[in-house]
């Protein structure tokens, strides 16, 4: 379980008592005692609150706020991110994860640094899913995002098969971000009732984007990913750094077809 949900309805005030799964993912949060958490409840509401107690066995939290919204989007963005050299990687898990993303996948490219490289001038892989609890924290999300293990090239595009839309950044090849998701985003008949006039707007609920390294991806690698289902997909005319593509990327997403932007009902 990446997220604390309980099996009850929340108010403001009240304290609730966590053990079993919900604890576990309690934990995995980083939770300790005095810390701030995000909860669900049954209906799907979050709230924030406090950690008063805090065992192996049970542990306890104080409602003191609750959200008008959820906290987490219903698109899921799984970032594959080419490994990039010297502290780029822990940043871009620390923005991709305030910024809503639901996995983070570290592969090598042709182009890109290998783990080993990297790990040889200072070891920092082990902290990454640590980088992530840190962001969820600071954020007030209610998931941990899995940051997965490096794999390669290969293995990255293994990891997206099955259902979901597939971008890939290419900064020589590639169509305008904006035409690729207009066609991902399908119209359906006008609303039944009257007053209701529009159209409502149908998204997919999971989009893979993968970012290659400074220098971009191969044409073989580019083949490779057209073959698995990606469209080569361009950000503009300008050369961005990996990092800054990543999270241009996930916020323009987020923007279009998550809740990025969303003004919170109620």
């Amino acid at each position: 379980m990446d997220r604390v949900i309980l099996d009850q309805t929340m108010t403001i005030g009240q304290e609730v008592s966590i053990e079993g799964p919900p604890l576990e993912a309690l934990r995995l949060q980083g939770a300790r005692l005095g810390s701030i958490v995000t909860l669900t409840d049954v209906e799907g509401k979050d709230f924030r609150g406090r950690v008063r107690h805090l065992s192996k066995e049970k542990a306890s939290v104080l409602i003191f706020d609750s959200f008008p919204a959820p906290t987490e989007s219903p698109l899921e963005i799984v970032l594959l991110q080419a490994l990039p050299e010297k502290e780029r990687m822990e940043w871009i898990i620390q923005k991709a994860t305030e910024l809503g993303v639901f996995a983070i996948v570290p592969f090598k490219s042709e182009r890109s640094i290998s783990l080993e490289e990297r790990e040889a001038k200072q070891k920092k892989a082990h902290r990454w899913q640590e980088i992530a609890i840190k962001a969820v924290q600071q954020s007030r999300r209610a998931k941990v995002p899995k940051v997965e293990q490096y794999r390669s090239f290969e293995e990255a595009l293994t990891y997206c098969e099955g259902k979901g839309a597939k971008i890939l950044l290419c900064e020589k090849k590639g169509e305008g971000l904006k035409e690729v998701l207009k066609r991902y985003v399908t119209l359906s008949s006008p609303p039944a009732k009257e007053g209701e006039g529009g159209f409502k707007a149908h998204h997919p609920t999971r989009i893979h984007v993968m970012v290659g390294p400074e220098g971009g991806f191969s044409e073989e690698e580019v083949r490779l990913a057209e073959i698995m289902g990606f469209i080569p997909v361009k950000l503009g005319q300008r050369i961005l750094r990996t990092e800054t593509s990543s999270i241009a990327l996930i916020g323009i997403l987020q923007y279009e077809l998550g809740d990025l932007g969303s003004a919170p009902k109620g």
